[in-house]
């Protein structure tokens, strides 16, 4: 039996876009290169220029999606958006630590805290 491919939901919560994964596992290639083009999609549709992306769902994501995720925030930034990262589970957090980007991802503990950062 074949496998779903990875989705997102986005939804609006006042004048951010959330995009959330909606799978635990995101590990092969096939999967990742339909999340890439399901976020490539979204963004390129935002009109609003802050977007979060919550973790909140995931427990095991393959080194490749950390790619995507580096393209994707490339493209929100190239647009003059502003991206945080939340919920992310703390062993998936530790590969963030280990790459170092966690240094380069603005990344909060919970939803609450990714939304109010934009009113900083």
């Amino acid at each position: 039996m074949e496998q779903s491919s990875p989705k997102i939901s986005v939804a609006y919560a006042e004048s951010v876009m959330v995009i959330g994964f909606t799978e635990e596992r995101i590990l092969e290639q096939k999967d990742i290169d339909v999340l890439s083009e399901s976020l490539t999609a979204a963004v390129e549709k935002a009109d609003n220029q802050k977007i979060i992306l919550d973790f909140g769902n995931v427990k095991f994501l393959s080194s490749a999606v950390l790619g995507v995720l580096i393209r994707i925030t490339k493209k929100i930034y190239e647009r003059g958006g502003k991206v945080r990262f939340c919920s992310i589970d703390p062993k998936i957090f530790e590969i963030f630590k280990i790459t170092r980007l966690n240094k380069i991802f603005e990344i909060y503990p919970d939803m609450d805290s990714a939304q109010k950062s934009f009113s900083k």
